[in-house]
């Protein structure tokens, strides 16, 4: 007999972190699933740990494979997956004891093809949930679908704009449960990150909620987001990152023309444009980049000379975004680089303060995330400070 669900872990040195992730789910009330653990290549004892949990409960299939990346991994697992329904989970992450039984009755009940929970943000130290003003639980059909989360994967319009640190908290897959025939009927798998360099999982959700008819939010913070693993304070310097999201761009733009889909959505990606200013600027005042001043600055004034992005900024939204984010765009919008360059340092420091402290209880020895994953500084930048300004946000 099939499972009911499937879940697909992406695994790449992940030893000091697997055990919880992998007791979490094998300690689920629905019992009726099965876990597909890919290990993408590992180096570590990620091999013999995957061995051992298997011994012991046989829901766990492992895939071993050469090292390809976190979006071929769980294309693999999509591949392989047996079960009505598909989850993903990432390795150092957990998930509550309820969050598939919960997830697969609402599921069932509305006949959905996407059901999403919210998550809770851990720190090692403390943890910080992710507040969605939403009712505890919201069912979205056909075109409110479309209008309401396809073009928001797409992009943010109007007053979402002036949430930046939501730009990309809708996109994630590891917070969902999809229908299987919807992702393999449709062929939706991940496009690699050496490709579009980050937002995958974006991309993916795109195609999905555009072939979707039925979607149900759970206001439950059922999963658990790890934070803080070393790698997840500051990620490795790309040089290669500003035109990996010009293919990013390129793909959602495709996308729309493809499925000759209205106005708004070209504007919503403009406003997207425009907000990955933060996550691009902070990959070329990453220490890493061992650049001088200078030429970080004028890094920083080409990459906002760009043509699509002042092309972009022509049409951006700037009236909904609160002051310290306005401030930021404006100087992006104008190409003032070297104002740019100081409030991206003001802003890594408190990053780097914020989640500093919580390095020691992993040690010298945290064990690296996959080569191409996605929790750089692509994915989660906006999530640096609160929209307001107010106070320092510790994500």
């Amino acid at each position: 007999m099939e499972p009911k669900i499937s879940i697909v872990i992406p695994i790449y040195n992940m030893e000091l972190y697997l055990s919880r992730c992998l007791d979490s789910l094998l300690a689920q009330s629905f019992a009726d699933m099965e876990i597909i653990a890919v290990n993408d290549g590992s180096l570590d004892s990620t091999g013999a740990i995957l061995e051992q949990y298997a011994k012991l409960d046989s829901r766990i299939i492992i895939v071993n494979k050469s090292n390809g990346g976190v979006s071929s991994a769980r294309n693999v697992g999509i591949q392989m997956a047996k079960g009505d329904y598909i989850g993903f989970v990432d390795p150092d992450d957990w998930v509550d004891t309820a969050m598939y039984a919960e997830m697969y009755l609402n599921a069932v009940q509305a006949d959905a093809d996407i059901v999403m929970s919210t998550y809770i943000r851990e720190f090692g130290t403390h943890a910080k949930e992710k507040v969605f003003q939403m009712p505890d639980k919201t069912v979205y059909r056909q075109e409110e679908l479309q209008a309401t989360m396809t073009r928001r994967i797409v992009g943010p319009l109007r007053e979402e704009i002036g949430n930046p640190e939501f730009l990309d908290a809708w996109g994630t897959v590891w917070s969902k449960l999809y229908r299987a025939s919807l992702i393999k009927g449709n062929e939706i798998r991940f496009i690699d990150l050496s490709v579009v360099g980050s937002n995958e999982d974006s991309l993916f959700n795109m195609y999905a909620f555009y072939h979707a008819d039925s979607f149900v939010f759970l206001n439950r913070p059922y999963y658990h987001y790890w934070r803080a693993n070393s790698d997840s304070i500051t990620s490795t310097y790309n040089p290669l990152l500003a035109s990996k999201f010009e293919k990013l761009y390129a793909h959602i733009e495709a996308f729309i023309m493809e499925k000759n889909l209205e106005e708004e959505y070209f504007r919503a990606l403009n406003n997207r444009i425009c907000m990955n200013i933060l996550g691009l600027g902070l990959n070329i005042v990453n220490k890493d980049n061992k650049s001088s001043l200078f030429m970080k600055i004028k890094s920083l004034k080409a990459l906002v000379s760009n043509s699509r992005i002042q092309r972009s900024f022509r049409g951006f939204e700037l009236q909904y975004s609160p002051i310290v984010w306005k401030i930021f765009f404006r100087c992006a919008k104008l190409r003032y680089a070297t104002g740019i360059y100081f409030m991206l340092e003001a802003i890594n420091w408190i990053r780097v303060k914020n989640m500093r402290g919580v390095q020691g209880e992993a040690g010298s020895n945290t064990a690296s995330r996959n080569r191409d994953e996605s929790r750089g500084i692509g994915n989660d930048a906006h999530e640096l400070l609160p929209p307001d300004g107010s106070k320092q946000n510790s994500v």
